[in-house]
């Protein structure tokens, strides 16, 4: 059997382990430092840009008033600049709910915990892409939006909940 410790050693292992044990991997990479946790976020919001791609290119396609480039150029701004934004203000949102609640979270600790979810769930949201983009509105679109969207949900609060318990 495989030592747990080597699961966790690089970022595939942890993604992977992060949809069995999220709790354990977010634990395993506290503290990090800033730098860190802004590149986790930045590569997660690359990774969903290119997800988008083929869910535009579709719907350029489908309705040609709007250009592919047009398409994607909006996207950059609302993932690249503005998910960013949202994603800090959620972070410090949540350890602020969380310290009224009587629960002991950092700020750093908040944002790795949602960071990290983000980044765990970009394999599926690059499937939730190529469904959109290949497929098309339906049930297999659904069923992998509600999946990425249970994943997230499931991988930061056992995240949070992995950090709080740790104080």
């Amino acid at each position: 059997m495989a030592d747990p410790a080597r699961l966790t050693e690089g970022i595939v292992p942890r993604i992977l382990a992060s949809w069995r044990r999220p709790g354990q991997v977010v634990r395993g990479m506290y503290p990090m430092p800033e730098g860190a946790l802004l590149a986790i976020l930045m590569g997660a919001m690359l990774i969903f840009l290119i997800a988008q791609a083929p869910g535009h290119a579709r719907a350029a396609h489908l309705d040609p008033s709007v250009p592919l480039g047009g398409r994607m150029a909006g996207a950059v701004i609302a993932v690249l600049f503005m998910m960013p934004l949202i994603a800090y203000a959620v972070a410090w949102l949540t350890a602020f709910f969380l310290r009224l609640a009587g629960w002991h979270i950092s700020g750093e600790g908040s944002r790795l915990a949602l960071f990290w979810a983000l980044f765990a769930i970009a394999p599926a949201m690059l499937l939730s892409g190529l469904v959109q983009g290949l497929i098309g509105p339906g049930a297999a679109l659904t069923v992998t939006q509600i999946v990425t969207g249970i994943g997230f949900l499931f991988i930061w609060g056992a995240g949070l909940r992995g950090l709080v318990a740790r104080k």
